[in-house]
């Protein structure tokens, strides 16, 4: 058994003398053996975990509307393409960061969705995700996962992605720790994320 010290300088040596570079050993899952039930069973787990809702659908817009009602949600910003009968909000018209920091929540659709993480990815030249920003200032983020697009590893989701394409790794609400270790979320993006799983 070799130790780290020897397969670096190993890899020195392939490198000075012109040898080709060994391959690396990978180890990680590429694909998932589980169900598409049980993917969406842990894709929930872990959701949950990161301390987001988590809501199983088979009327979107219905689902919408009682998170709205439920948290008081009346300000709402959604990206151009987003299917109108979800909801009505104001368009996104390239508003600034002032402007879009007025409306208590974004509504988006999903591009893929990583169960063994909990990630979900935003597609930016999707119009139904939107720009960046408009997922990451307002507040609280309603995101709508269409359940085919549920993967098992993230090897599967970058198989699904382009990427030329300006992307959103969503792994529940942003979140970091102080000196003393007190968790406060919310710090880089919204403090409150409303997973709707579309089975549609």
């Amino acid at each position: 058994m070799t130790s780290s010290r020897d397969d670096i300088l190993r890899r020195i040596d392939h490198a000075r003398f012109g040898m080709s570079a060994l391959e690396p050993k990978r180890k990680y899952d590429t694909s998932s053996t589980l169900s598409q039930e049980e993917l969406l069973d842990l894709l929930e787990d872990r959701i949950l975990d990161y301390k987001a809702t988590f809501t199983r659908v088979d009327n979107v817009p219905s689902a919408i509307a009682n998170i709205l009602a439920e948290y008081n949600l009346s300000k709402i910003i959604i990206p151009e393409g987003l299917p109108s009968a979800w909801s009505s909000g104001s368009i996104d018209k390239n508003f600034s960061s002032a402007q879009l920091d007025e409306f208590d929540v974004v509504i988006t659709s999903s591009e893929v969705a990583i169960a063994v993480t909990g990630t979900i990815i935003l597609n930016h030249s999707r119009t139904d995700q939107g720009r960046r920003a408009i997922s990451l200032v307002p507040d609280t983020h309603i995101c709508v996962v269409n359940a085919a697009h549920v993967v098992g590893t993230v090897v599967e989701a970058v198989r699904r992605l382009n990427a030329k394409n300006h992307q959103t790794w969503i792994s529940g609400p942003s979140a970091t720790s102080d000196i003393e270790l007190e968790r406060v979320e919310g710090v880089h993006g919204p403090r409150n994320l409303h997973v709707i799983l579309d089975l549609n």
